[in-house]
């Protein structure tokens, strides 16, 4: 990754992150995958290419954040600290 690709993926995952936060009211709070669901969505050999970082993201959202729990939720109710505002993400 040179220079004008690390400026690329950084704008793409900043849109990311501040649609996530705009957004996440509208994702579900806690999960509703079991433990270990992932293992079965990952692909037996590594890529022999890099992929891009816009595919990159777009596999986070599909198979890593449905079983996330979203702590800065506003509709999410417990105590955990989280950094939830654009400041305490930098």
């Amino acid at each position: 990754m040179d220079g004008e690709q690390f400026k690329k993926a950084s704008a793409e995952l900043s849109e990311y992150i501040v649609n996530y936060l705009n957004n996440i009211r509208e994702r579900r709070v806690l999960s509703n995958v079991e433990p270990g669901y992932l293992r079965s969505l990952l692909p037996e050999q590594l890529p022999d290419k890099p992929e891009k970082f816009s595919d990159i993201l777009k596999d986070v959202e599909k198979f890593i954040m449905p079983g996330v729990t979203h702590w800065s939720s506003p509709r999410f109710h417990a105590f955990y600290p989280t950094g939830n505002s654009y400041p305490t993400i930098l």
